[in-house]
């Protein structure tokens, strides 16, 4: 029970990595708030860790609005008094466009869910963890964070950004109890493809390149073994770094 009475905050929660995250987190004894943009999913996954004993409550949100945010970090502080683990799990994909196909509404969605949304929680707990001077942050990045050929130009660009930001948040905090990393999954089975909605033929043809050599497809719970690594003491010397999990996809 390495998160024994500890609160989590998950976002995505209700499928795919962050369900995953969500009932590890309560196996091992944390109170979860599942946030997720679709109510019916995130009461899902609640219901699945009630079913094993576990302990959360739902929370609809939609990460790019920041009265979500705020509305989701208030609730889960109103029910269980706390937070002391935020993980940011929400994202979208682009269409695999190039830069000369990108156009600014698309760019905007993706960068509000993506990265402006990690800033805006890690902002609004931040309080909470420095009252305490305890607390972990967690970000869901991604290899196309570390790597130009795994996707389009604006969902590399923002978890390029993420990348970034969880490097700052770990140092600038570091001394006062808080610590911040990433994960860079590779490719995963969940269904975030489904927030595709036309692929970029040039796009596609250029990013084969790089998925080629995949060495294979991970597990979602593969990736919440990790976030329960970060989230816990075990790691309590690893602070504003990003653990790849890829298979040794980004070694090829």
């Amino acid at each position: 029970m390495r998160l024994q009475d500890k609160v989590a905050v998950v976002t995505g929660a209700g499928s795919g990595m962050g369900k995953a995250i969500a009932v590890l987190y309560a196996k091992e004894g944390a109170k979860v708030a599942v946030s997720d943009l679709n109510e019916e999913t995130a009461k899902a996954t609640v219901d699945e860790i009630k079913a094993n004993g576990g302990e959360a409550i739902a929370i609809t949100a939609n990460v790019a609005k920041e009265e979500d945010i705020q509305n989701l970090i208030d609730t889960t502080v109103n029910t269980y008094g706390t937070v002391d683990i935020l993980v940011n799990n929400a994202g979208i994909m682009d269409n695999f466009e190039p830069a000369g196909d990108i156009e600014d509404s698309n760019w905007e969605r993706i960068f509000s869910v993506n990265t402006t949304s990690v800033m805006r929680s890690t902002r609004k707990v931040l309080p909470i963890f420095l009252d305490k001077q305890k607390g972990v942050i967690i970000n869901v990045a991604s290899v196309g964070g570390l790597q130009g050929s795994r996707a389009g130009g604006a969902y590399t660009a923002s978890k390029h950004a993420v990348v970034g930001f969880t490097k700052n948040t770990g140092y600038m905090y570091a001394d006062q109890g808080i610590r911040c990393n990433a994960i860079a999954p590779g490719g995963v089975e969940t269904n975030i493809n489904n927030s595709m909605t036309s692929v970029s033929e040039k796009g596609m043809g250029r990013i084969r390149l790089g998925m080629g050599n995949n060495p294979r497809m991970g597990k979602s719970e593969e990736i919440a073994t990790v976030a329960l690594f970060l989230a816990s003491d075990d790691s309590s010397f690893v602070n504003g770094t990003v653990i790849t999990a890829d298979a040794g996809w980004l070694s090829y």
